[in-house]
């Protein structure tokens, strides 16, 4: 039996970036306030500094973030961490001071929240910058600790796949388009979950290709979208908005 064709399947929610809809994305703020809210399923994003420290941030710059205009790239890990990254342009002061944590800290973390799952993304600025190796031995043995714990995800297929073949860990490839030629890699290198844009689903309401792996759908706020996508047969929904989502789909965050 296919994946898509169980009725009675449970949905799981996966706190993109953790609750970033209300606190500054990538930080403890906004992992520790998705794992208050019951939150089992966590996302966040990986970049290099210059000294090669993994830190959580999405972009590789933090004009975003902290109105900075400085590549993390440039920085050591010391001045990365002393960088107020509160998002004022959508909180204003609310979260001055809050820093963008090591990964470090975060397996610090989730050796205190033993059911959660972190959804670990390389992203390819550092990945491009770096290079592949000098990023999964960054990376890999901070993550250790917590292995099985952590899916580690990227829009690199290369990555995820090296990351497996280094420490047989669980993967999760996101498409960058939809293709028969990804469906087919897919189908012949089974990760565990393939994540999509919902922007870019093939239009109606066709069922999406079964396979191994469990489908990631991003970024939903909206219940009666997760009910359109689960009868897709979506089984994991990104979402930055974790708390309004969970009550408003009156669904409960699975492993």
């Amino acid at each position: 039996m296919n994946k898509s064709d169980n009725p009675g399947r449970e949905i799981a929610l996966l706190a993109h970036r953790g609750y970033a809809a209300r606190y500054p994305e990538n930080t403890r703020e906004a992992l520790g306030a998705a794992v208050n809210a019951g939150a089992r399923n966590l996302e966040f994003d990986i970049q290099l500094s210059a000294d090669k420290v993994p830190f959580l941030l999405h972009d590789k710059d933090f004009r975003r973030t902290a109105h900075l205009d400085a590549t993390v790239f440039e920085l050591g890990a010391e001045d990365v961490a002393s960088i107020d990254v509160h998002e004022p342009a959508r909180f204003g002061d609310e979260f001055l001071g809050v820093r963008a944590p090591r990964l470090a800290d975060i397996v610090a973390d989730l050796t205190g929240w033993p059911g959660v799952t972190a959804f670990v993304e390389l992203k390819r600025q550092s990945i491009d910058h770096f290079g592949l190796d000098t990023v999964l031995d960054a990376v890999l043995p901070v993550l250790q600790p917590v292995l099985d714990q952590c899916v580690v995800i990227s829009f690199r297929l290369d990555a995820v796949l090296a990351a497996r073949e280094r420490c047989g860990c669980r993967i999760g490839w996101a498409l960058r388009s939809w293709s028969d030629e990804n469906l087919r890699l897919a189908a012949e290198l089974a990760p565990e979950y393939i994540f999509c844009n919902v922007e870019k689903l093939p239009a109606g309401s066709a069922p999406l290709p079964a396979g191994s792996w469990t489908w990631v759908v991003y970024e939903i706020v909206d219940p009666a979208e997760v009910q359109r996508l689960v009868a897709r047969g979506v089984e994991m929904i990104e979402t930055m908005a974790y708390a309004e989502l969970a009550a408003g789909a009156n669904l409960r965050a699975t492993e």
